[in-house]
């Protein structure tokens, strides 16, 4: 029973990982939502909850497209690719920060949720066949938590980075000739290139490390 634990102790801690990823990479939008309506100037609420609908338009979307991959793939090649498809979505944010396009800036979000469902459709099934079935419910319930601790952590890291000083920051726009605007925007912008170009090096890590790793 000892050896059979120490067989699937590493598997639960890669999939933990990758609850803990997708948590953070779905929660991470509700940050998003206030903070492109400024940096991008969006005129209404309705345009801003496109960051929402852009990610999880990709769930519907990517549903029964992911299984098939899965089939030809596996579970765990299945993984790694959707991994490197989040990847390439955060770094689609770095010409959408620079530009401060919002349109390259939904399609990196929807390139991410197309990432998350492919994720999502291997790692939910695989928590629960990496060890006895009798303890399938404890471990995807464990996953829960992951994902659920990624999200707090999610808006509180984002919040701090990408929100601080906004309130001041949109009073101080109405005062400003549009040089100076433009220069507060821009700036406000960049904040989010560190964050997610370290998001795109923690998946395609991630995803190398589920390729060598030694996940049956």
């Amino acid at each position: 029973m000892s050896t059979q634990k120490k067989s699937y102790a590493l598997p639960m801690i890669i999939i933990g990982a990758l609850f803990f990823v997708l948590g953070f990479v779905t929660w991470v939008n509700g940050t998003l939502i206030p903070y492109l309506k400024i940096a991008c100037e969006l005129e209404s609420d309705l345009l801003s909850f496109l960051v929402v609908t852009a990610f999880f338009i990709a769930y519907a979307l990517m549903a029964v497209p992911s299984s098939f991959v899965l089939r030809m793939t596996g579970y765990k090649k299945g993984m790694a690719l959707g991994l490197f498809v989040m990847a390439i979505g955060a770094i689609l944010f770095i010409p959408a920060a620079q530009a401060r396009n919002f349109n390259v800036f939904l399609v990196g979000l929807f390139i991410i949720g197309s990432g998350s469902a492919l994720l999502q459709t291997a790692a939910n099934p695989y928590a629960s066949i990496i060890g006895p079935i009798e303890s399938a419910a404890m471990r995807i319930s464990i996953m829960g938590v992951c994902n659920k601790v990624a999200g707090i952590l999610a808006g509180l890291i984002f919040g701090a980075i990408a929100l601080n000083d906004t309130d001041a920051l949109v009073q101080s726009l109405h005062t400003m000739d549009t040089a100076a605007k433009n220069a507060q925007l821009d700036e406000l912008a960049s904040r989010v290139i560190v964050p997610y170009i370290i998001i795109a090096g923690v998946l395609i890590a991630l995803a190398i490390a589920i390729l060598f790793s030694g996940l049956p």
